[in-house]
C-alpha cells in the first residue's frame, strides 16, 4: 500500500500545479509522523455520509454514471453556498438525477458533456420544484 501524506494546505497542491512537471518549494513544513496521533482506519459510515454511497454506487454502474453524479452534485453543492439548499438535500439532489438518468456507456468525449449538461439541467429542475 501506498500513501501519499501531507500537511492539510492548499500551498501544496497548487504548488504542484503550477510547477508540474517540476517541484517547488510550497513553503509547507514537512509531515511530522511522529508528532501526530496514530493512524487509525475505519469503514466509512454510508448511511450518514450519503454522498459517498451514491458515489460507489455511480461507480458500480459505470458508464457516464460518475459523470452525472458530479453533475449533480456540483448543482445541489451551488445551491447549497447560495443558501437555497439545506445541505444534508444535497444527497437528495444526486440521488434523484441520478435515479433518473441511468447510467449510459461512454462512446466519446461530445456525448459525455452532453450527458453532463442533461444532468445539470435535471438537478435544477429538481431543485425548483423542490422550492
Amino acid at each position: 500500500m501506498l500513501a501519499q501524506l501531507g500537511n492539510p494546505d492548499m500551498r501544496t497542491a497548487i504548488a504542484h500545479a503550477l510547477a508540474w512537471p517540476e517541484r517547488v518549494n510550497a513553503g509547507v513544513a514537512p509531515l511530522d509522523l511522529t508528532a501526530c496521533a496514530p493512524l487509525a482506519f475505519e469503514p466509512p459510515d454510508l448511511t450518514t455520509f450519503r454522498c459517498l454511497a451514491l458515489a460507489f454506487q455511480a461507480l458500480r454502474a459505470g458508464g457516464d454514471a460518475p459523470a452525472v453524479m458530479n453533475a449533480a452534485n456540483e448543482i445541489a453543492v451551488e445551491a447549497f453556498l447560495a443558501g437555497a439548499l439545506p445541505f444534508l438535500s444535497i444527497a437528495d439532489v444526486v440521488d434523484a438525477v441520478l435515479a433518473e438518468l441511468p447510467a449510459q456507456a461512454v462512446v466519446d468525449v461530445q456525448t459525455l458533456l452532453e450527458r453532463d449538461r442533461v444532468a445539470r439541467e435535471a438537478a435544477r429542475r429538481i431543485l425548483r420544484n423542490a422550492c
